[in-house]
Protein backbone atom coordinates (compact mmCIF):
# COMPACT_ATOMS: atom_id res chain seq x y z
CA UNK A 1 0.00 0.00 0.00
CA UNK A 2 1.52 3.33 -1.12
CA UNK A 3 0.11 5.61 1.59
CA UNK A 4 0.05 4.33 5.17
CA UNK A 5 -0.39 7.65 6.89
CA UNK A 6 -0.68 11.28 5.92
CA UNK A 7 -0.14 14.45 7.86
CA UNK A 8 -2.66 16.32 5.72
CA UNK A 9 -6.00 14.93 4.64
CA UNK A 10 -7.54 17.02 1.94
CA UNK A 11 -10.67 16.92 -0.22
CA UNK A 12 -10.30 18.41 -3.69
CA UNK A 13 -11.97 21.84 -3.53
CA UNK A 14 -14.35 23.13 -6.15
CA UNK A 15 -13.67 25.57 -8.95
CA UNK A 16 -10.63 27.85 -8.82
CA UNK A 17 -9.30 26.64 -5.43
CA UNK A 18 -8.42 23.19 -6.76
CA UNK A 19 -4.65 23.56 -6.39
CA UNK A 20 -4.28 24.91 -2.87
CA UNK A 21 -1.95 22.29 -1.31
CA UNK A 22 1.71 22.02 -2.32
CA UNK A 23 2.82 18.91 -0.45
CA UNK A 24 1.85 16.24 2.05
CA UNK A 25 4.02 14.25 4.47
CA UNK A 26 3.40 10.61 3.63
CA UNK A 27 4.77 7.25 4.68
CA UNK A 28 5.64 4.73 1.99
CA UNK A 29 7.39 1.39 1.89
CA UNK A 30 10.66 3.33 1.63
CA UNK A 31 9.89 5.46 4.66
CA UNK A 32 8.36 8.94 5.23
CA UNK A 33 8.81 11.66 2.62
CA UNK A 34 7.12 14.65 1.05
CA UNK A 35 4.75 14.16 -1.84
CA UNK A 36 4.52 17.26 -4.00
CA UNK A 37 1.54 18.64 -5.94
CA UNK A 38 1.05 21.56 -8.29
CA UNK A 39 -0.36 24.41 -6.21
CA UNK A 40 -1.41 28.05 -6.43
CA UNK A 41 -2.59 30.81 -4.06
CA UNK A 42 -6.25 31.61 -3.57
CA UNK A 43 -7.82 34.51 -5.43
CA UNK A 44 -8.06 37.86 -3.65
CA UNK A 45 -8.94 41.52 -4.21
CA UNK A 46 -5.88 42.83 -6.01
CA UNK A 47 -6.84 46.49 -5.58
CA UNK A 48 -5.73 46.20 -1.95
CA UNK A 49 -2.12 45.91 -3.14
CA UNK A 50 -2.09 48.20 -6.17
CA UNK A 51 -0.15 51.37 -6.94
CA UNK A 52 -2.10 53.85 -9.07
CA UNK A 53 -0.86 56.62 -11.36
CA UNK A 54 -3.01 59.11 -13.27
CA UNK A 55 -1.61 61.17 -16.11
CA UNK A 56 -1.02 63.56 -17.78
CA UNK A 57 0.02 65.87 -14.97
CA UNK A 58 -2.77 68.23 -14.02
CA UNK A 59 -5.57 65.99 -15.33
CA UNK A 60 -7.06 65.57 -11.82
CA UNK A 61 -9.52 68.36 -11.07
CA UNK A 62 -9.15 70.89 -8.27
CA UNK A 63 -5.86 72.67 -8.90
CA UNK A 64 -6.92 75.35 -9.61
CA UNK A 65 -10.50 74.91 -8.33
CA UNK A 66 -13.13 74.70 -11.03
CA UNK A 67 -16.86 74.27 -11.28
CA UNK A 68 -18.66 71.52 -13.17
CA UNK A 69 -22.17 70.35 -13.95
CA UNK A 70 -23.85 67.06 -14.81
CA UNK A 71 -25.80 65.76 -17.77
CA UNK A 72 -28.99 65.70 -15.68
CA UNK A 73 -28.57 69.41 -14.87
CA UNK A 74 -26.33 70.64 -17.65
CA UNK A 75 -26.83 74.35 -16.97
CA UNK A 76 -26.80 74.25 -13.17
CA UNK A 77 -23.02 74.30 -12.85
CA UNK A 78 -22.83 74.90 -9.13
CA UNK A 79 -20.68 71.87 -8.18
CA UNK A 80 -17.04 72.55 -7.45
CA UNK A 81 -13.80 70.53 -7.36
CA UNK A 82 -11.15 71.99 -5.05
CA UNK A 83 -8.00 70.01 -4.21
CA UNK A 84 -7.32 72.16 -1.14
CA UNK A 85 -10.68 71.28 0.45
CA UNK A 86 -11.00 67.62 1.62
CA UNK A 87 -14.77 67.76 1.14
CA UNK A 88 -14.45 68.94 -2.48
CA UNK A 89 -11.27 67.10 -3.57
CA UNK A 90 -11.31 64.05 -5.86
CA UNK A 91 -7.81 62.46 -5.73
CA UNK A 92 -6.96 59.07 -7.36
CA UNK A 93 -7.00 57.17 -4.04
CA UNK A 94 -10.79 57.50 -3.95
CA UNK A 95 -11.03 54.88 -6.71
CA UNK A 96 -9.97 52.25 -4.17
CA UNK A 97 -11.48 53.34 -0.85
CA UNK A 98 -14.54 51.81 0.82
CA UNK A 99 -17.78 53.67 0.26
CA UNK A 100 -19.23 54.89 3.59
CA UNK A 101 -23.02 54.68 4.00
CA UNK A 102 -23.54 54.23 0.31
CA UNK A 103 -22.07 57.65 -0.57
CA UNK A 104 -19.87 57.31 -3.65
CA UNK A 105 -16.40 58.83 -3.50
CA UNK A 106 -14.52 59.15 -6.76
CA UNK A 107 -11.55 60.44 -8.68
CA UNK A 108 -12.48 63.17 -11.15
CA UNK A 109 -10.70 64.75 -14.08
CA UNK A 110 -10.74 68.37 -15.20
CA UNK A 111 -13.60 69.36 -17.50
CA UNK A 112 -13.40 69.53 -21.29
CA UNK A 113 -12.72 73.25 -21.23
CA UNK A 114 -9.89 73.08 -23.78
CA UNK A 115 -12.10 72.17 -26.74
CA UNK A 116 -11.40 71.30 -29.58
CA UNK A 117 -8.47 69.39 -28.01
CA UNK A 118 -9.54 65.89 -26.88
CA UNK A 119 -9.89 65.24 -23.16
CA UNK A 120 -7.49 62.34 -22.60
CA UNK A 121 -6.54 60.59 -19.34
CA UNK A 122 -4.61 57.43 -18.42
CA UNK A 123 -5.15 55.44 -15.23
CA UNK A 124 -2.32 52.94 -14.63
CA UNK A 125 -2.51 50.15 -12.04
CA UNK A 126 0.77 48.46 -11.09
CA UNK A 127 1.54 45.51 -8.83
CA UNK A 128 5.27 44.98 -9.45
CA UNK A 129 4.29 41.33 -9.61
CA UNK A 130 2.77 38.94 -12.12
CA UNK A 131 -0.86 38.23 -11.28
CA UNK A 132 -3.43 35.94 -12.91
CA UNK A 133 -6.97 37.27 -13.34
CA UNK A 134 -9.70 35.00 -11.96
CA UNK A 135 -12.78 37.22 -12.33
CA UNK A 136 -14.07 40.18 -14.29
CA UNK A 137 -12.35 43.56 -14.09
CA UNK A 138 -15.12 46.00 -13.14
CA UNK A 139 -14.69 49.80 -13.44
CA UNK A 140 -17.47 51.98 -12.00
CA UNK A 141 -17.95 55.45 -13.48
CA UNK A 142 -20.00 58.30 -12.04
CA UNK A 143 -21.81 60.82 -14.26
CA UNK A 144 -21.64 58.61 -17.33
CA UNK A 145 -19.31 56.06 -18.90
CA UNK A 146 -16.73 57.09 -21.53
CA UNK A 147 -17.90 56.86 -25.11
CA UNK A 148 -14.41 55.75 -26.18
CA UNK A 149 -11.75 54.01 -24.07
CA UNK A 150 -9.12 51.26 -24.18
CA UNK A 151 -7.89 48.72 -21.67
CA UNK A 152 -4.23 47.78 -22.04
CA UNK A 153 -2.01 45.26 -20.24
CA UNK A 154 1.68 44.85 -19.57
CA UNK A 155 3.60 41.68 -18.76
CA UNK A 156 6.92 43.40 -18.04
CA UNK A 157 6.10 46.00 -15.37
CA UNK A 158 5.05 48.69 -17.81
CA UNK A 159 7.98 48.58 -20.22
CA UNK A 160 5.75 47.46 -23.08
CA UNK A 161 1.97 47.62 -23.48
CA UNK A 162 -0.53 45.58 -25.47
CA UNK A 163 -4.25 46.16 -26.20
CA UNK A 164 -6.58 44.11 -23.98
CA UNK A 165 -10.00 45.36 -25.08
CA UNK A 166 -11.49 48.32 -26.96
CA UNK A 167 -14.69 50.12 -25.92
CA UNK A 168 -16.69 52.57 -28.04
CA UNK A 169 -20.23 53.66 -28.87
CA UNK A 170 -19.25 53.04 -32.50
CA UNK A 171 -16.35 50.57 -32.82
CA UNK A 172 -15.96 50.97 -36.55
CA UNK A 173 -15.74 54.74 -36.34
CA UNK A 174 -13.47 54.82 -33.28
CA UNK A 175 -11.11 51.88 -33.95
CA UNK A 176 -11.96 50.60 -37.46
CA UNK A 177 -13.08 47.32 -35.87
CA UNK A 178 -16.47 45.58 -35.99
CA UNK A 179 -18.25 45.32 -32.65
CA UNK A 180 -18.15 41.85 -31.07
CA UNK A 181 -19.24 40.22 -27.82
CA UNK A 182 -17.05 37.97 -25.69
CA UNK A 183 -19.80 35.36 -25.34
CA UNK A 184 -19.75 34.89 -29.10
CA UNK A 185 -16.09 33.83 -29.16
CA UNK A 186 -15.10 30.21 -29.79
CA UNK A 187 -12.54 27.91 -28.19
CA UNK A 188 -10.00 28.90 -30.85
CA UNK A 189 -10.53 32.66 -30.35
CA UNK A 190 -10.97 32.90 -26.58
CA UNK A 191 -7.92 35.16 -26.26
CA UNK A 192 -8.88 37.50 -29.11
CA UNK A 193 -8.67 41.24 -28.51
CA UNK A 194 -12.01 42.74 -29.53
CA UNK A 195 -14.04 45.95 -29.50
CA UNK A 196 -17.37 46.05 -27.69
CA UNK A 197 -20.19 48.60 -27.74
CA UNK A 198 -22.00 47.16 -24.69
CA UNK A 199 -20.53 49.60 -22.17
CA UNK A 200 -20.21 52.88 -24.05
CA UNK A 201 -23.65 53.96 -25.22
CA UNK A 202 -25.39 56.64 -23.18
CA UNK A 203 -27.83 55.13 -20.69
CA UNK A 204 -28.08 57.91 -18.11
CA UNK A 205 -25.65 58.47 -15.25
CA UNK A 206 -27.91 56.84 -12.64
CA UNK A 207 -28.44 53.64 -14.58
CA UNK A 208 -25.54 51.76 -16.14
CA UNK A 209 -22.27 52.76 -14.49
CA UNK A 210 -19.91 49.82 -14.97
CA UNK A 211 -17.45 48.87 -17.68
CA UNK A 212 -16.25 45.24 -17.66
CA UNK A 213 -13.43 43.14 -18.98
CA UNK A 214 -15.25 39.78 -19.06
CA UNK A 215 -12.86 37.17 -17.67
CA UNK A 216 -15.61 34.78 -16.57
CA UNK A 217 -17.25 34.78 -20.01
CA UNK A 218 -13.92 33.76 -21.54
CA UNK A 219 -13.51 31.01 -18.92
CA UNK A 220 -17.05 29.85 -19.70
CA UNK A 221 -16.03 29.07 -23.28
CA UNK A 222 -14.20 26.05 -21.82
CA UNK A 223 -15.84 25.47 -18.42
CA UNK A 224 -19.48 26.05 -19.36
CA UNK A 225 -21.79 28.91 -18.39
CA UNK A 226 -21.75 28.00 -14.68
CA UNK A 227 -17.99 27.28 -14.65
CA UNK A 228 -18.61 23.74 -13.46
CA UNK A 229 -16.24 21.99 -15.85
CA UNK A 230 -13.05 23.48 -14.43
CA UNK A 231 -10.98 20.44 -15.40
CA UNK A 232 -11.52 21.30 -19.04
CA UNK A 233 -10.50 24.90 -18.39
CA UNK A 234 -7.31 23.85 -16.63
CA UNK A 235 -6.50 21.46 -19.46
CA UNK A 236 -6.92 24.22 -22.03
CA UNK A 237 -4.90 26.71 -19.97
CA UNK A 238 -2.07 24.20 -19.98
CA UNK A 239 -2.25 23.10 -23.59
CA UNK A 240 -3.43 26.13 -25.62
CA UNK A 241 -0.45 28.31 -26.48
CA UNK A 242 -0.76 31.85 -25.15
CA UNK A 243 -4.03 31.28 -23.27
CA UNK A 244 -2.51 31.30 -19.78
CA UNK A 245 -0.48 34.42 -20.56
CA UNK A 246 -3.62 36.15 -21.81
CA UNK A 247 -4.99 36.23 -18.25
CA UNK A 248 -1.61 37.25 -16.76
CA UNK A 249 -0.63 40.89 -16.14
CA UNK A 250 1.80 42.96 -14.13
CA UNK A 251 0.09 46.27 -14.95
CA UNK A 252 -3.23 47.46 -16.36
CA UNK A 253 -3.84 50.80 -18.05
CA UNK A 254 -7.17 52.45 -18.85
CA UNK A 255 -6.89 54.99 -21.63
CA UNK A 256 -9.91 57.31 -21.46
CA UNK A 257 -10.28 58.83 -24.91
CA UNK A 258 -13.70 60.57 -24.92
CA UNK A 259 -16.04 61.23 -21.96
CA UNK A 260 -19.78 60.66 -21.78
CA UNK A 261 -21.54 63.12 -24.08
CA UNK A 262 -25.14 62.71 -22.91
CA UNK A 263 -26.12 62.92 -26.57
CA UNK A 264 -24.77 62.56 -30.06
CA UNK A 265 -22.42 65.52 -30.21
CA UNK A 266 -20.37 67.92 -28.08
CA UNK A 267 -22.16 71.08 -26.98
CA UNK A 268 -19.40 73.63 -27.33
CA UNK A 269 -21.33 76.30 -25.44
CA UNK A 270 -21.25 74.23 -22.22
CA UNK A 271 -18.01 72.30 -21.74
CA UNK A 272 -18.30 72.01 -17.95
CA UNK A 273 -20.44 68.87 -18.15
CA UNK A 274 -17.78 66.76 -19.91
CA UNK A 275 -15.29 64.98 -17.61
CA UNK A 276 -14.35 61.54 -16.23
CA UNK A 277 -15.22 60.28 -12.75
CA UNK A 278 -14.26 56.80 -11.45
CA UNK A 279 -15.57 55.64 -8.08
CA UNK A 280 -14.30 52.04 -7.98
CA UNK A 281 -12.02 49.57 -9.77
CA UNK A 282 -12.31 45.89 -8.87
CA UNK A 283 -9.56 43.48 -9.94
CA UNK A 284 -9.76 39.90 -8.66
CA UNK A 285 -6.86 37.54 -9.19
CA UNK A 286 -4.07 35.55 -7.64
CA UNK A 287 -0.32 35.90 -7.47
CA UNK A 288 1.34 34.05 -10.30
CA UNK A 289 3.67 31.57 -8.62
CA UNK A 290 4.08 29.17 -11.54
CA UNK A 291 2.16 26.49 -9.58
CA UNK A 292 4.96 26.38 -7.00
CA UNK A 293 3.24 28.12 -4.04
CA UNK A 294 -0.12 28.20 -2.29
CA UNK A 295 0.55 31.37 -0.27
CA UNK A 296 1.33 34.91 -1.40
CA UNK A 297 2.12 37.59 1.17
CA UNK A 298 2.67 41.35 1.07
CA UNK A 299 6.27 42.06 2.10
CA UNK A 300 8.35 45.22 1.85
CA UNK A 301 5.78 46.95 -0.30
CA UNK A 302 5.19 44.16 -2.82
CA UNK A 303 3.54 40.77 -3.16
CA UNK A 304 5.80 37.72 -2.78
CA UNK A 305 5.08 34.05 -3.42
CA UNK A 306 5.91 31.72 -0.51
CA UNK A 307 7.71 29.26 -2.77
CA UNK A 308 7.67 25.47 -2.40
CA UNK A 309 9.21 22.68 -4.54
CA UNK A 310 12.74 24.00 -3.85
CA UNK A 311 12.03 27.11 -5.95
CA UNK A 312 12.68 30.75 -5.15
CA UNK A 313 12.12 34.27 -6.52
CA UNK A 314 9.17 36.66 -6.54
CA UNK A 315 7.25 34.34 -8.90
CA UNK A 316 9.04 31.11 -7.83
CA UNK A 317 10.73 31.41 -11.19
CA UNK A 318 14.03 29.70 -10.47
CA UNK A 319 15.52 26.83 -8.48
CA UNK A 320 17.19 27.33 -5.11
CA UNK A 321 20.92 27.03 -4.86
CA UNK A 322 21.99 23.38 -4.65
CA UNK A 323 18.73 22.33 -6.34
CA UNK A 324 19.75 23.04 -9.93
CA UNK A 325 20.62 19.60 -11.19
CA UNK A 326 18.06 20.19 -13.94
CA UNK A 327 16.64 23.40 -15.32
CA UNK A 328 13.68 25.12 -13.70
CA UNK A 329 10.19 24.37 -15.01
CA UNK A 330 6.79 25.79 -14.08
CA UNK A 331 4.33 23.41 -12.48
CA UNK A 332 1.62 21.91 -14.66
CA UNK A 333 -2.14 21.49 -14.24
CA UNK A 334 -1.76 18.12 -15.92
CA UNK A 335 -2.35 15.32 -15.25
CA UNK A 336 -5.59 16.05 -13.43
CA UNK A 337 -6.55 16.32 -10.63
CA UNK A 338 -3.28 17.16 -8.83
CA UNK A 339 -1.06 18.22 -11.72
CA UNK A 340 2.73 17.95 -11.86
CA UNK A 341 4.87 19.97 -9.43
CA UNK A 342 8.04 19.80 -11.55
CA UNK A 343 10.01 20.35 -8.36
CA UNK A 344 13.63 21.44 -8.47
CA UNK A 345 15.99 18.66 -7.41
CA UNK A 346 19.40 18.39 -5.81
CA UNK A 347 22.34 16.76 -7.58
CA UNK A 348 22.37 13.03 -7.10
CA UNK A 349 18.62 12.79 -6.54
CA UNK A 350 16.15 10.88 -8.66
CA UNK A 351 15.77 14.03 -10.74
CA UNK A 352 19.48 14.38 -11.45
CA UNK A 353 19.53 13.34 -15.12
CA UNK A 354 20.69 16.07 -17.50
CA UNK A 355 18.42 17.86 -20.02
CA UNK A 356 19.65 19.97 -22.93
CA UNK A 357 16.26 20.63 -24.61
CA UNK A 358 17.56 19.33 -27.92
CA UNK A 359 20.25 22.01 -28.21
CA UNK A 360 23.13 19.65 -27.40
CA UNK A 361 23.76 15.92 -27.59
CA UNK A 362 26.76 15.84 -25.24
CA UNK A 363 27.04 16.28 -21.47
CA UNK A 364 30.00 16.60 -19.12
CA UNK A 365 30.31 15.95 -15.39
CA UNK A 366 32.10 18.69 -13.42
CA UNK A 367 33.55 16.92 -10.41
CA UNK A 368 34.30 19.82 -8.06
CA UNK A 369 30.80 21.28 -8.60
CA UNK A 370 29.09 17.89 -8.61
CA UNK A 371 26.90 18.86 -11.57
CA UNK A 372 26.31 17.61 -15.06
CA UNK A 373 26.31 20.26 -17.79
CA UNK A 374 25.51 20.33 -21.49
CA UNK A 375 28.39 20.88 -23.91
CA UNK A 376 28.46 22.96 -27.13
CA UNK A 377 24.91 24.35 -26.98
CA UNK A 378 23.45 25.11 -30.40
CA UNK A 379 20.67 27.40 -31.68
CA UNK A 380 22.20 30.45 -29.94
CA UNK A 381 21.62 28.97 -26.48
CA UNK A 382 23.93 28.69 -23.49
CA UNK A 383 23.87 27.56 -19.86
CA UNK A 384 24.06 24.33 -17.92
CA UNK A 385 21.04 22.97 -19.76
CA UNK A 386 21.19 25.26 -22.83
CA UNK A 387 18.25 27.03 -21.21
CA UNK A 388 19.51 30.61 -21.64
CA UNK A 389 20.19 32.72 -24.74
CA UNK A 390 23.62 33.87 -25.84
CA UNK A 391 24.53 37.53 -25.49
CA UNK A 392 22.98 39.38 -28.40
CA UNK A 393 19.90 37.14 -28.36
CA UNK A 394 16.71 37.06 -26.26
CA UNK A 395 14.05 34.50 -25.41
CA UNK A 396 11.24 33.99 -27.92
CA UNK A 397 8.19 34.06 -25.64
CA UNK A 398 6.01 32.25 -28.18
CA UNK A 399 8.41 29.28 -28.53
CA UNK A 400 8.92 26.36 -26.19
CA UNK A 401 12.33 25.85 -24.59
CA UNK A 402 13.11 22.94 -26.92
CA UNK A 403 12.29 24.95 -30.07
CA UNK A 404 15.20 25.65 -32.43
CA UNK A 405 13.96 29.26 -32.66
CA UNK A 406 13.82 29.78 -28.89
CA UNK A 407 16.45 32.54 -29.09
CA UNK A 408 15.96 35.58 -31.32
CA UNK A 409 18.75 37.92 -32.35
CA UNK A 410 18.52 41.37 -30.74
CA UNK A 411 19.36 43.19 -34.02
CA UNK A 412 20.16 46.41 -32.17
CA UNK A 413 20.88 49.35 -34.47
CA UNK A 414 24.66 49.73 -34.37
CA UNK A 415 24.50 53.51 -34.39
CA UNK A 416 21.51 54.12 -32.13
CA UNK A 417 22.26 51.51 -29.44
CA UNK A 418 24.97 51.30 -26.80
CA UNK A 419 25.84 47.70 -27.70
CA UNK A 420 24.41 44.64 -29.43
CA UNK A 421 22.75 43.18 -26.32
CA UNK A 422 19.09 43.55 -25.33
CA UNK A 423 16.90 42.73 -22.36
CA UNK A 424 14.58 39.75 -21.99
CA UNK A 425 11.83 41.46 -24.00
CA UNK A 426 14.11 42.29 -26.95
CA UNK A 427 14.62 45.98 -26.14
CA UNK A 428 18.09 47.39 -26.78
CA UNK A 429 19.85 50.01 -24.64
CA UNK A 430 19.65 53.23 -26.64
CA UNK A 431 22.05 56.12 -26.91
CA UNK A 432 20.91 59.63 -26.04
CA UNK A 433 18.08 60.73 -28.30
CA UNK A 434 17.37 57.28 -29.74
CA UNK A 435 14.26 55.21 -29.02
CA UNK A 436 12.38 52.10 -30.12
CA UNK A 437 12.98 48.39 -29.47
CA UNK A 438 16.03 48.41 -31.76
CA UNK A 439 17.07 52.05 -31.12
CA UNK A 440 16.48 52.85 -34.79
CA UNK A 441 14.14 55.80 -34.19
CA UNK A 442 14.52 59.18 -32.51
CA UNK A 443 12.76 60.77 -29.58
CA UNK A 444 10.62 63.85 -30.21
CA UNK A 445 12.78 66.95 -30.85
CA UNK A 446 15.55 64.76 -32.33
CA UNK A 447 16.26 63.92 -35.97
CA UNK A 448 18.10 60.98 -37.55
CA UNK A 449 21.37 61.57 -39.38
CA UNK A 450 23.61 58.55 -38.76
CA UNK A 451 22.43 58.77 -35.18
CA UNK A 452 19.97 60.98 -33.32
CA UNK A 453 20.80 64.68 -32.96
CA UNK A 454 18.77 67.39 -31.20
CA UNK A 455 16.56 69.45 -33.50
CA UNK A 456 18.08 72.81 -34.34
CA UNK A 457 14.59 74.04 -35.19
CA UNK A 458 11.04 72.73 -35.55
CA UNK A 459 7.50 73.99 -36.05
CA UNK A 460 6.51 74.01 -32.38
CA UNK A 461 9.14 75.01 -29.80
CA UNK A 462 12.33 75.89 -31.70
CA UNK A 463 10.96 78.41 -34.17
CA UNK A 464 13.11 80.15 -36.75
CA UNK A 465 12.85 83.90 -36.09
CA UNK A 466 12.51 86.95 -38.29
CA UNK A 467 10.88 85.05 -41.15
CA UNK A 468 13.40 82.22 -41.33
CA UNK A 469 12.30 78.75 -42.47
CA UNK A 470 13.24 75.44 -40.86
CA UNK A 471 14.94 72.91 -43.17
CA UNK A 472 14.47 69.27 -42.07
CA UNK A 473 14.82 70.30 -38.41
CA UNK A 474 18.56 70.71 -39.05
CA UNK A 475 19.03 74.42 -39.78
CA UNK A 476 17.20 77.70 -40.29
CA UNK A 477 17.35 79.31 -43.73
CA UNK A 478 17.53 83.03 -42.89
CA UNK A 479 16.22 85.98 -44.95
CA UNK A 480 18.55 88.75 -46.12
CA UNK A 481 19.72 90.83 -43.20
CA UNK A 482 19.61 88.13 -40.51
CA UNK A 483 21.92 85.38 -39.29
CA UNK A 484 22.37 82.99 -36.35
CA UNK A 485 21.19 79.49 -35.51
CA UNK A 486 17.56 80.64 -35.33
CA UNK A 487 18.01 83.77 -37.51
CA UNK A 488 17.84 85.72 -34.27
CA UNK A 489 20.68 88.16 -35.06
CA UNK A 490 20.52 91.20 -37.33
CA UNK A 491 23.49 91.44 -39.69
CA UNK A 492 23.41 95.21 -39.23
CA UNK A 493 24.00 94.90 -35.48
CA UNK A 494 26.67 92.25 -35.87
CA UNK A 495 28.60 93.97 -38.68
CA UNK A 496 28.09 97.52 -37.23
CA UNK A 497 26.64 98.81 -40.52
CA UNK A 498 24.26 101.71 -41.05
CA UNK A 499 21.17 99.78 -42.03
CA UNK A 500 18.48 102.43 -42.01
CA UNK A 501 15.91 101.97 -44.75
CA UNK A 502 15.57 98.94 -46.98
CA UNK A 503 17.93 95.96 -46.91
CA UNK A 504 21.22 96.86 -48.57
CA UNK A 505 20.69 100.59 -47.92
CA UNK A 506 23.15 103.48 -48.11
CA UNK A 507 26.72 102.83 -47.11
CA UNK A 508 26.97 99.56 -48.99
CA UNK A 509 28.79 99.27 -52.35
CA UNK A 510 25.53 98.37 -54.07
CA UNK A 511 23.80 101.47 -52.74
CA UNK A 512 26.65 103.75 -53.89
CA UNK A 513 26.58 102.24 -57.40
CA UNK A 514 22.85 102.85 -57.68
CA UNK A 515 23.27 106.45 -56.57
CA UNK A 516 25.95 107.14 -59.19
CA UNK A 517 23.77 105.58 -61.91
CA UNK A 518 20.84 107.73 -60.89
CA UNK A 519 22.88 110.94 -61.25
CA UNK A 520 23.52 110.12 -64.92
CA UNK A 521 19.83 109.58 -65.74
CA UNK A 522 17.91 112.45 -67.40
CA UNK A 523 15.28 114.07 -65.27
CA UNK A 524 17.09 113.28 -62.02
CA UNK A 525 15.83 115.45 -59.25
CA UNK A 526 17.82 115.75 -56.10
CA UNK A 527 15.49 115.26 -53.22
Amino acid sequence: MLYLAALLVHCVPLAMAQYDICKSWVTTDDGPSWEFYACQPKAMRMKDYVTVRVDPAGITCGDPPERFCTHENPYLCSDECDASNPDLAHPPKLMFDSEDEGLATYWQSVTWRRYPEPLLANITLSWNKSIELTDDIVITFEYGRPTIMMLEKSLDNGRTWHPYQYYADDCMEAFSMPARRVRDLSTTSANRVLCTEEYSRWAGSKKEKTVRFEVRDRFAIFAGPDLKNMDNLYTRLESAKGLKDFFTVTDLRMRLLRPALGGTYVQRENLYKYFYAVSNIEVTGRCKCNLHANLCTFKEGSLQCECEHNTTGQDCGKCKKNFRSRSWRAGSYLPLPNGSPNACAAAGSAFGNCECYGHSNRCSYIDFLNVVTCVSCKHNTRGQHCQHCRLGFYRNSSAELDDENVCIECNCNQIGSMHDRCNETGYCECREGAMGPKCDDCLPNYYWRQGCFPNVCDDELLLCQNGGTCYQNQRCICPVGFKGVLCQQSRCEVDKQDCDGAPGARGSPAALALAMLALQLPGWVDL
